[in-house]
Parts: structure tokens; C-alpha cells; sequence
């Protein structure tokens, strides 16, 4: 499937990406991990896909890290991290906040020197299919 759909955790924005991605990427780097709260970024990349706004494009604000190339587009009322348009001819994805399925698998993992002590025993922790009592 080429076409998306995704939205935010508060459903006041929602979208559609027309158009295939190019890669999958998980990346391991300090801004990622700060940006996200987690071990890595998960992001789709398209040179060619279309990035339309069905609802809630005033609700969606973004960031720049100083001095980087690091760039974060979110919901301004819940936070959840959404496509950016803001490296020129690169569509940026957070693979999360998409709501149909994604038919490739990562890509590659990038700056994995920089991967989480703790992300190793990953899967050594039990896995729960919900909320454990």
C-alpha cells in the first residue's frame, strides 16, 4: 500500500500520505532519544509522497534544535510527533502516529554508538499482550 493515513494521540489533527516511502529508519542518537523519551526514533522518509492535512493543521507546531538538522513537528494541544516537510524535498514520518499499516521493514538502525545502555536487554524482558496486574 502507498497511501497512509495517521493522526495525533488527541485525534484533533489527522493526515494522508500519498505516495511511497524510500526508507525506515530507527535512529539511536542523543536528540532522538531526548525527542522521543525512548530508546530510538522510528521515521519514514519519501523524496516523492505528498503530505496532505484533513484536519487540525493549526494545531501542528514544531521545533528546531539549534545548530542541527534535528526537527520535530507535533500536536501543540497532546504532544504526538507528526510529518514534517522541514529539510527541503524530504518527507519525514514518525512511523507511530501512522494509523494503517507500514508495508516495509526498518531500513537500518542509525548512530547505534550512541544506543541506550539499557536497550541490549531488550529482549530479555518479558512481553505482556496489556497492562500487567
Amino acid at each position: 500500500m502507498n497511501d497512509h493515513r495517521g493522526s495525533c494521540l488527541c485525534g484533533t489533527v489527522s493526515f494522508e500520505v500519498k505516495g511511497a516511502f524510500d526508507s525506515f529508519y530507527l535512529c539511536h542518537c542523543r536528540h532522538c532519544q531526548k525527542d522521543t523519551g525512548s530508546a530510538h526514533a522510528a521515521n519514514l522518509f519519501s523524496r516523492s509522497a505528498e503530505l496532505l492535512w484533513h484536519s487540525g493543521a493549526d494545531a501542528v507546531t514544531s521545533f528546531q534544535l539549534p545548530g542541527t538538522r534535528h526537527h520535530k513537528s507535533f500536536c501543540k494541544l497532546c504532544g504526538s510527533a507528526l510529518p514534517s516537510n522541514a529539510i527541503a524535498g524530504l518527507l519525514v514520518v514518525p512511523a507511530g502516529c501512522l494509523d494503517t499499516a507500514i508495508g516495509m521493514s526498518p531500513t537500518a538502525h542509525l548512530f547505534s554508538a550512541s544506543k541506550a545502555a539499557w536497550e541490549e536487554a531488550l529482549v530479555n524482558a518479558p512481553a505482556f499482550e496489556a497492562l500487567p496486574d
